[in-house]
């Protein structure tokens, strides 16, 4: 049987763990594009890192995997130079990967609700409405992250069901608002300034966006969103730091 994408993405990041070298031959070695900005471009970047690790150190467990169209999505508990959660997202050209892009930040205790940066919900349903879905999620980036009308929350999301999974933040509205007081006090900005990707497959929708978060920082943002009946119900996102330029190891951007 042919190795669909999906399996070719979650054999490669496995193989950070066991040391297979055959998923890396699912790699274009003339294509391959690397936005991961602490690694080299190309193959051979992938490969310095690897060989950086220390010996047997390395984990990898892909908690979901997604698809859409020639992207595959995943969403990773790691031990890679130490404990991490990521998200991975793999362009693919006739059946091979030629660009990566990621999200990492370590991982973090449980939040106020008892979960976890990636337990919750996997099953993928509703195949039929990825449109309508990453719609929605379009919708909820540009009225509420990037134009702040907080009064269409429950446009959105579900109030009644929404599970969230960032560290930090509650279950529900309450929780949501919770947060956003406690930045406001504390002089703390999260701050959407552009959306880069809206990716889907059925239910699950992930978005990548740019833009500021606690100090100022230059910032990456990808959200993983669940819904129902149109709605949002489950969140998990990861948030990580922008390096400056000159700390850069490609210049093919963040994005």
């Amino acid at each position: 049987m042919e190795t669909s994408n999906k399996q070719k993405v979650v054999a490669l990041l496995k193989s950070i763990e066991t040391g297979d070298s055959v998923p890396v031959s699912y790699i274009n070695p003339n294509k391959y594009i690397q936005h991961n900005l602490g690694v080299a471009d190309g193959l051979a970047g992938f490969g310095t890192l690897l060989q950086q690790l220390p010996p047997n150190s390395a984990k990898a467990n892909t908690v979901r995997v997604f698809q859409d169209d020639d992207f595959v999505f995943a969403h990773t508990e790691y031990n890679f130079f130490g404990q991490k959660i990521g998200f991975d997202i793999f362009r693919f050209e006739d059946g091979l990967i030629v660009e990566h892009w990621d999200n990492l930040i370590p991982v973090q205790p449980k939040n106020p609700s008892g979960r976890t940066q990636t337990d919750g919900e996997t099953v993928i349903t509703d195949l039929d409405k990825t449109a309508a879905n990453k719609k929605t999620v379009q919708g909820f980036i540009d009225d509420v992250l990037l134009g702040h009308q907080m009064d269409k929350l429950t446009t959105y999301i579900n109030p009644a069901k929404y599970i969230q999974h960032n560290p930090a933040v509650a279950d529900g509205l309450d929780g949501f608002g919770a947060a956003m007081k406690y930045f406001a006090e504390n002089g703390l900005i999260m701050e959407y300034q552009k959306t880069h990707k809206v990716l889907g497959e059925g239910n699950f929708v992930l978005t990548v966006s740019e833009g500021k978060f606690g100090k100022g920082e230059h910032t990456s943002f990808y959200d993983l969103f669940r819904l129902e009946n149109g709605k949002i119900v489950e969140h998990w996102d990861v948030i990580e730091t922008i390096p400056v330029k000159e700390n850069w190891k490609n210049n093919n951007g963040k994005f």
